[in-house]
């Protein structure tokens, strides 16, 4: 059963919630903090070996695509409690939408295990003869159901999302996922970088207001792949976590449905996951971590 490690104690601050990756405390002014660990989840597994800076990385990345892009977004501020500064952000509360905004221009992961078995992905038919990698015809809204923590997002179709929040919001969210992925892929292609997938969380202000809140863009909401090394048909080399469930699935030894936890990570897998991290945000950012 997955376990959380504790969450570090701030003066002034109340945890209210822990997920894989982030922890969430209330501080005595109301505001949220919102802060990023180094925690590395696979398979629904939070891993006993974290990834070092792996939490600054993602803040920073998060940060300057929310400077990129045209939309309401939940960032207060960066001014944060000495403990978890540069991996923390202030943010503002919304009323979250129980759904996972999945956006896909290439055939890869659970989409493309949907695809093999149906030749749809969420519902939505694709063409014959797609492979991993493969990109498709025009990006495709493919949500997923939130799941509890240990248990593992769903697929779901786009009904079951109107079911969920109605129709007029599912139509927003659809297009607002949609707009913000051909920007983002625009955007990564002119730095030789191909973002195949990602995924959005958005909230509601009090008056209704649609905000783009929690991470964005980064190597665990999102797929990155060099460019010049794109080849449709084969699992595609990397910017993210994709290290690591190679070398869980095919290297340690350990068995995916035992139930067990997997085995803690190599140095040598732990190096080469930070530095694809570090990659992927300087190559997109043209900026350099510190």
């Amino acid at each position: 059963m997955t376990t959380l490690p504790q969450a570090v104690e701030i003066p002034g601050a109340k945890h209210l919630h822990s997920g894989k990756v982030r922890d969430l405390y209330e501080l005595e002014s109301g505001e949220l903090l919102m802060v990023a660990s180094d925690r590395m989840s696979a398979f629904d597994w939070i891993l006993t070996t974290p990834i070092p800076d792996k939490g600054k990385v993602l803040t920073a990345m998060s940060l300057w695509w929310f400077e990129q892009l045209d939309v309401p977004n939940h960032i207060r501020s960066t001014d944060v409690p000495a403990e978890v500064a540069g991996r923390a952000v202030l943010c503002e509360k919304l009323e979250m939408f129980p759904v996972e905004c999945v956006a896909r221009g290439y055939l890869s992961g659970t989409g493309l295990l949907d695809y093999n078995a149906t030749g749809e992905v969420c519902g939505i038919p694709l063409r014959s003869g797609l492979v991993e990698g493969s990109r498709l015809d025009e990006p495709i809204f493919t949500p997923a159901s939130k799941a509890d923590l240990g248990d593992h997002d769903e697929n779901v179709s786009y009904d079951a999302v109107v079911a969920t929040v109605g129709a007029e919001t599912a139509d927003a969210l659809r297009k607002l996922t949609l707009d913000l992925y051909r920007d983002a892929h625009a955007r990564a292609e002119k730095r030789g970088i191909i973002l195949a997938d990602t995924k959005f969380e958005f909230g509601a202000r009090a008056d209704g207001t649609i905000v783009l809140a929690d991470e964005v863009l980064t190597p665990d909401s999102s797929r990155f792949w060099p460019a010049d090394q794109w080849a449709p048909g084969k699992q595609q080399p990397s910017y993210d976590k994709q290290i690591v469930r190679d070398w869980l699935q095919f290297e340690s030894g350990w068995d995916l449905k035992s139930g067990q936890a997997p085995p803690p990570l190599t140095d040598e897998v732990i190096e080469r996951t930070r530095s694809a991290y570090i990659d992927a945000y300087e190559s997109l950012t043209g900026r350099t971590f510190s």
